[in-house]
């Protein structure tokens, strides 16, 4: 987390915000997450029991948003790719990271619902965004040893963070801490 500088990925006059623990607007009504919800995630794709065993290898990230999430994702994994459905915020994604000329970052535009199956299996899934149900294509995509982190929403909306195991029998469930994210939505914006 202090390897990427947050203040690099949000608006120029909410730079004297980016370090508190909130949540802040990066224009097309979306969020750059708070830094402990970041760094939570990240904690939980590093204790998935494939990363314990091999390191995180091909990381598959649902919501690139301003970028900041690809570049923390940057230190911790072999292979970070990144899909966002927004034109804007994905071109504001790319600018963000250019100067920071991280090799293993893939920025791809497109519905993220959809996953990325060119690149799969991946080690770890984590999305940005919160739905009532996992997309089975992230599933599918998520290798043997791998975790998905996702936020997922209840009957009345309300969002909890989720984790999805995947092992040689099949798929675990774990559902922790209430959160609180921009809707999933899929298509092009």
């Amino acid at each position: 987390m202090r390897a990427v500088e947050r203040h690099r990925f949000v608006d120029s006059a909410l730079a004297n915000q980016a370090y508190e623990d909130t949540s802040l607007p990066i224009g097309l009504g979306q969020t750059i997450s708070k830094p402990s919800v970041v760094a939570r995630m990240a904690e939980l794709l590093l204790d998935a029991p494939g990363a314990r065993a091999g390191g995180l290898g091909r990381v598959l990230e649902i919501g690139t948003g301003c970028g900041y999430q690809a570049a923390v994702l940057s230190c911790l994994a072999q292979e970070v790719y990144s899909i966002e459905r927004l034109r804007g915020l994905h071109e504001r994604a790319r600018a963000n990271l250019r100067p920071l000329r991280l090799a293993n970052v893939h920025l791809l535009l497109g519905d993220g619902m959809l996953g990325f199956p060119a690149g799969a299996p991946y080690a770890g899934i984590l999305v940005a965004a919160g739905g009532a149900a996992l997309p089975p294509a992230w599933c599918e995509q998520l290798g043997v040893g791998g975790r998905l982190v996702a936020p997922v929403a209840d009957a009345a909306g309300v969002q909890s963070l989720q984790v999805v195991d995947r092992t040689a029998q099949g798929f675990t469930h774990t559902v922790l801490e209430a959160v609180h994210f921009v809707p999933l939505k899929s298509g092009l914006g």
